[in-house]
C-alpha cells in the first residue's frame, strides 16, 4: 500500500523501466536550453539573409519565452488532470516538429510562428519531464534525478553558444535547428517506453481562468521586458490588474488551474518557490553583464569572453546530480541555502569588478557561482516536488518553470533599467565604458543583496522530512 499522494513507483517499475524515464526526460529537458542559447549566436546571420532589423529579430527568442511562460502552468494541470505521459510526448512531438519547421523557415515572420509552436511544445515537456521523475523514483533516489535533469539543462545552456557557433559558421544558421530533430526523435521514441500510474479525480479544466492567468502573465512578462520604457508599466499595471482577477476567479471556481491554497496552506512549497523566482531574478543577468564587461572593460573577442563565461555553466552541470543526490541524505533548505548563500557572495565579489581584475580571478569566481547554483537549484527543485501531493506534480512542475522564466525576464529588466539610468540609449563607445562599469556594480550589487534576502527565504521554508 502507498500514502495518499505517494507514487506506487517502489513496486511497479524495473530498474531498465526507470532508466527509459530518466532518459526521456534528461534528452527532452536538453532540448529547449541548447536551442534558446545556441540560437542568440545565429541571430546576426538570420538579420542578414532576412534584411531584418535588431527589434525583430528580438522577437525570436522574446516569442518562445513569452508562449513557453504563459502555458506552462495549464499544461501542467492539464497532465494533472489527462497524464503527464500523454503531455509529455505530445510535447515532444510538437516540439521537434517546430524545430524542424524552424529550419526550413523563408521568412522572419515564419520563424516566429515556428518559434510559437516550439513554445508550446516546450511549455509541456518542462511542465511534465520534472513530474514525472518525482512520479516514477522513490524519494531516496528523487534528488540524484532531479539534478541529472537540471544537469541536462545547464549543459544544454552551455554548450548551445559553442556548438551554435561551430555549426551556423560551417554549415549556416539552420543546421543549429535540424540538428536538434535527432535528439527529439531519440526522446520520443524512448518516451513509449516510459509507463506512470495516472490517477486522480477527474476534473473540469479551467479555462477562465487559463485565460485570465494568461492575460496576466503576459503583461507581466512583456512589460518587464520594456522596462525601462513608459509602456512597460502600462503593461505591468496591467498585469496586476489581471493578478487581482486571477486571484479572486481561482479562490472561488471549483476546480481551479492553480491551487492557491498550495501556496497559503503549503510553507515548503510557497517559500522554495519563491526562493527560486529570487535566485533566478539575481542571477540570469550575469552572463549578459559579464559578457559586456569582458569585451568593452577588457578588451577580449567573442569567442575569449565565452571561454571565461562557459565555466559557471560547466561546473554547474557536473555538480548538480552530486548536489541532488546530497539532498536526498540531507536536508533540502539547509544545501539549497548553502547554495544561495555562496551566490550572494560571488556576486558580491563580482561588484568590485575593474580593467585590472585577472581573468583567472573571474573565472575563479564564476567557477564558484557554478557551485553555489548546483547546490540550490537540485536541492530547491526536490523540496518542491516532494512538498506536494502526487495530484499536483504537474502544477508544482509548470510553476518552477514559470518562477524561471519570470525570474529570468526581471533579471534583464533590472540590468536594463540600471543601463538606463547611468548610460541612456546610446551605443556603448570607449567614452561610455566609465559608465557601462558602474552600471556593472551596481546590478552585481543590487542581485547579491537579492541573493542574501534568498538566504532567509530559503531557511524559512522550514523541514522537509519529519
Amino acid at each position: 500500500m502507498t500514502k495518499p499522494g505517494q507514487a506506487p513507483h517502489t513496486l511497479e517499475y524495473t530498474p531498465r523501466e526507470l532508466r527509459c524515464v530518466l532518459f526521456a526526460a534528461t534528452m527532452a529537458s536538453f532540448l529547449s536550453p541548447y536551442i534558446a542559447s545556441s540560437i542568440n549566436i545565429a541571430l546576426p546571420l538570420i538579420g542578414r539573409e532576412f534584411g531584418a532589423d535588431a527589434v525583430l529579430l528580438g522577437w525570436i527568442p522574446t516569442t518562445y519565452l513569452l508562449t513557453s511562460a504563459v502555458l506552462l502552468i495549464p499544461f501542467g494541470r492539464l497532465a494533472d488532470l489527462y497524464g503527464m505521459k500523454k503531455i509529455f510526448t505530445s510535447g515532444i512531438i510538437v516540439y521537434s516538429l517546430a524545430v524542424l519547421l524552424c529550419g526550413f523557415s523563408v521568412s522572419i515572420p515564419m520563424l516566429i510562428g515556428c518559434e510559437v509552436l516550439a513554445g508550446i511544445g516546450g511549455a509541456m515537456i518542462y511542465a511534465t519531464a520534472i513530474a514525472l521523475l518525482t512520479a516514477v523514483f522513490p524519494g531516496s533516489e528523487r534528488g540524484r534525478v532531479l539534478g541529472i535533469n537540471v544537469s541536462a539543462v545547464y549543459i544544454g545552456l552551455s554548450a548551445g553558444p559553442f556548438l551554435g557557433g561551430v555549426l551556423a559558421e560551417a554549415f549556416g544558421w539552420r543546421s543549429i535547428f535540424l540538428s536538434i530533430v535527432p535528439v527529439g526523435i531519440a526522446a520520443f521514441l524512448l518516451s513509449f517506453r516510459v509507463k506512470v500510474a495516472e490517477g486522480g479525480k477527474k476534473e473540469k479544466f479551467d479555462f477562465v481562468g487559463t485565460v485570465i492567468y494568461g492575460f496576466m502573465l503576459f503583461s507581466l512578462i512583456y512589460g518587464l521586458s520594456l522596462v525601462p520604457e513608459t509602456k512597460a508599466f502600462a503593461f505591468l499595471a496591467a498585469g496586476l490588474v489581471g493578478l487581482l482577477g486571477f486571484i479572486f476567479w481561482e479562490m472561488k471556481v471549483a476546480s481551479p488551474v492553480i491551487n492557491l491554497r498550495l501556496f497559503r496552506d503549503n510553507h515548503t512549497f510557497a517559500l522554495s518557490n519563491l526562493a527560486a523566482l529570487i535566485n533566478y531574478s539575481a542571477t540570469a543577468a550575469v552572463a549578459f553583464l559579464l559578457s559586456l564587461f569582458l569585451q568593452y572593460n577588457k578588451g577580449l573577442t567573442p569567442f575569449e569572453a565565452g571561454s571565461v563565461l562557459v565555466a559557471q555553466p560547466v561546473v554547474m552541470a557536473l555538480l548538480s546530480p552530486f548536489a541532488g543526490k546530497l539532498s536526498d541524505r540531507v536536508e533540502p533548505r539547509i544545501v539549497a541555502s548553502v547554495g544561495m548563500g555562496l551566490a550572494a557572495v560571488c556576486l558580491f565579489a563580482l561588484s568590485f569588478l575593474t580593467e585590472e581584475t585577472p581573468l583567472r580571478n573571474i573565472t575563479a569566481i564564476l567557477m564558484v557561482l557554478g557551485l553555489g547554483f548546483a547546490l540550490f537549484s537540485s536541492p530547491n527543485t526536490n523540496a518542491i516536488m516532494s512538498s506536494v501531493e502526487r495530484r499536483y506534480y504537474g502544477i508544482a512542475s509548470g510553476t518552477m518553470g514559470t518562477m524561471r522564466l519570470i525570474g529570468q525576464m526581471l533579471s534583464m529588466g533590472l540590468s536594463m533599467m540600471i543601463f538606463s539610468i547611468f548610460i541612456g540609449r546610446v551605443e556603448i563607445t570607449a567614452e561610455y565604458h566609465s559608465e557601462l562599469l558602474t552600471s556593472v556594480h551596481t546590478a552585481f550589487t543590487l542581485f547579491s543583496v537579492l541573493c542574501f534576502i534568498g538566504v532567509f527565504a530559503s531557511l524559512g521554508r522550514g523541514k522537509l522530512r519529519r
